[in-house]
């Protein structure tokens, strides 16, 4: 009895450890779990040229995330009292640390980059203000309007706002996508918030100047992580303990050529020729620069010309043309802009360089880590005939239609979908696929013996036994 005592307990013991030892990973995955909630959070901005549509306790305590509940009931309560046209700004993503850190709705206005936001919110009789949001809840924000009002979102940009006529009595739900600082790696984060505060600015002011009542939001996809800016690092914030100070890469801004607005955006991080094996770095001399030469420069709604030209390079005045046609596509149903080549000019001769891959959807921008003419670099400019001339661009991106204000809108990427890692990865595994595949077929197959006598030996014998 005492023995059966004894084992029990043992058995008991083994089995709490057990279960300690499979609790402890699903209380790991449970915090990690908490940890990654914690960051699905966005904020979300409402104004609306009515009063009266959000009161004053409805704005949240701090640490409180507004789940999708309490967000129907605050845009439930708009969409009811207010005004029939919403403007969605919808940036691909922010965060709260995005208006703490470029001067903001929440901190000192001194430089902001929300300056135009901010006269809005002062100047609305209505408005609210959520600085933490489910992702999940704004995720839907567009089909949740779209049910309410009624009404498919439009998207629209500055022109298409202009020439568009909105009624009061009917509802319009207008759909304004912004970029956000990881869709342009070519300009500093802040410079980027301004560019899109600026086209809130626009926009707002498009409707002012047709005295449309509105109700308008802004709001992002997904939350950012705020990457800190030189001018904030200079105080050396933050512990650097055996570390370093990593130089960042230097930010210049795109080459524009404008008109009556901006038309062509042109930006590279380094810009490098030669003529007949001898390099010389443009860069310094192309970006930043307000003096750059930009003669020979035109635009149209089909086709657009980039000019650079240097009057002293190798000897002699040279001119950099970049040719780019858009044309639409009825089994796409949209227009489509293609660079058609590079031109260089030089002493009366002409270089040609095909350029036919340099090419994307004219709402978008195109980008790629190489526009090279060398064959190490992926010869994206190929010439029929040998030439003395060739061109590299890193990291370059070209626009040429659809350009609102001095930034790129998204970018189409030349980077293909299966690179080397994925390719080896598909490789790897098709290979242990194909091993473990025959080695269990081979275990399959395995038959046992159908007798167990010695061949070699007399034959075994089972006499009958009555």
């Amino acid at each position: 009895m005492m023995v059966a005592t004894v084992v029990s307990r043992k058995r008991n013991q083994m089995g709490t450890r057990r279960a300690s030892v499979l609790w402890l990973p699903l209380w790991l995955v449970a915090v990690a779990v908490a940890a990654a909630a914690a960051e699905q959070q966005v904020p979300l901005v409402l104004w609306s040229s009515d009063r009266g549509l959000w009161a004053p306790v409805a704005d949240t305590h701090e640490g409180h995330i507004t789940s999708d509940m309490q967000l129907s009931a605050y845009l439930d309560r708009a969409l009811e009292l207010g005004p029939r046209n919403v403007l969605l700004f919808l940036q691909d993503k922010l965060s709260i640390e995005d208006f703490t850190a470029y001067g903001g709705v929440f901190g000192n206005r001194r430089d902001s980059a929300f300056s135009n936001l901010e006269n809005a919110l002062d100047v609305a009789p209505s408005s609210l203000v959520l600085p933490a949001v489910d992702w999940h809840a704004v995720s839907t924000l567009a089909t949740y309007l779209q049910e309410k009002l009624g009404a498919s979102p439009l998207h629209v940009d500055l022109a298409t706002l202009k020439e568009l006529e909105l009624n009061a009595s009917l509802p319009a739900l207008l759909l304004i996508r912004l970029p956000h600082t990881a869709s342009s790696g070519l300009m500093a984060p802040g410079e980027v918030l301004t560019g899109n505060d600026e086209v809130i600015g626009q926009v707002l002011g498009t409707l002012k100047s047709k005295d449309v009542p509105y109700t308008a939001a802004l709001t992002a996809v997904r939350p950012s992580r705020v990457a800190r800016d030189e001018a904030m690092m200079a105080g050396g914030l933050g512990r650097q303990l055996l570390q370093t100070q990593v130089a960042s890469p230097m930010v210049h801004p795109p080459v524009s050529y404008s008109d009556t607005a901006p038309r062509i955006l042109f930006w590279a991080q380094s810009f490098s020729v030669a003529y007949k094996d001898e390099w010389k770095d443009l860069t310094s001399l192309t970006f930043g620069v307000e003096s750059l030469n930009l003669t020979g420069s035109s635009w149209n709604d089909s086709s657009a010309t980039l000019a650079l030209t240097y009057d002293s390079l190798f000897g002699a005045a040279v001119t950099f043309k970049f040719l780019l046609v858009s044309r639409f596509y009825p089994v796409s149903a949209r227009d489509w802009f293609a660079m058609e080549r590079l031109e260089i000019h030089s002493s009366g001769s002409v270089v040609h360089f095909n350029a036919s891959q340099v090419t994307g959807p004219s709402i978008y921008s195109f980008h790629c880590e190489y526009v090279s003419s060398l064959s190490k670099r992926g010869s994206l400019l190929v010439t029929n005939v040998p030439s003395p001339w060739q061109v590299t661009l890193h990291h370059f991106q070209v626009q040429a239609f659809n350009v609102t204000g001095r930034q790129f809108s998204y970018a189409s990427d030349c980077a293909g979908f299966f690179s080397p890692g994925i390719w080896m990865a598909l490789l790897t595994t098709s290979f242990i696929l194909f091993v473990s595949t025959y080695g269990l077929h081979m275990i399959l197959s395995l038959k046992t013996m159908d007798r167990f006598d010695d061949h070699k030996g007399p034959t075994i014998t089972l006499t009958k036994i009555v």
